[in-house]
């Protein structure tokens, strides 16, 4: 069973309260990433580049104005992975990217 993504809250935590979060509160396994930043013909783009069961998938970002916003994909970019629930926090955490089965 595939979940919709939790609301996503960005700010900083004093580092005693966040391991206190990851303790008692996320839900384990714990998704492991390393996130950059990248700036790309005036866009602001996340590129998180995950770890442990995940390694091996690197998803791209960006925030864009509104819905109808057109921009040119950067060359480095892949395919569209938006609306495919598989790539949600939550769902690598259930179903991690090792896990996926792969077409030759």
């Amino acid at each position: 069973m595939l979940f919709l993504p939790p609301k996503e809250y960005e700010y900083s935590i004093p580092m005693e309260e966040s391991i206190e979060i990851l303790e008692t509160l996320c839900e384990k396994p714990l998704v492991e990433k390393t996130r950059y930043i990248v700036n790309d013909n005036g866009l602001e783009w996340e590129i998180d580049v995950f770890e442990g069961k995940n390694q091996g998938l690197i998803v791209a970002e960006v925030e864009l104005q509104d819905e109808h916003q057109k921009i040119e994909l950067p060359r480095w970019c892949g395919q569209e992975v938006s609306n495919d629930p598989r790539y949600y926090n939550v769902n690598l955490g259930k179903h991690p990217y090792s896990e996926w089965k792969r077409i030759p």
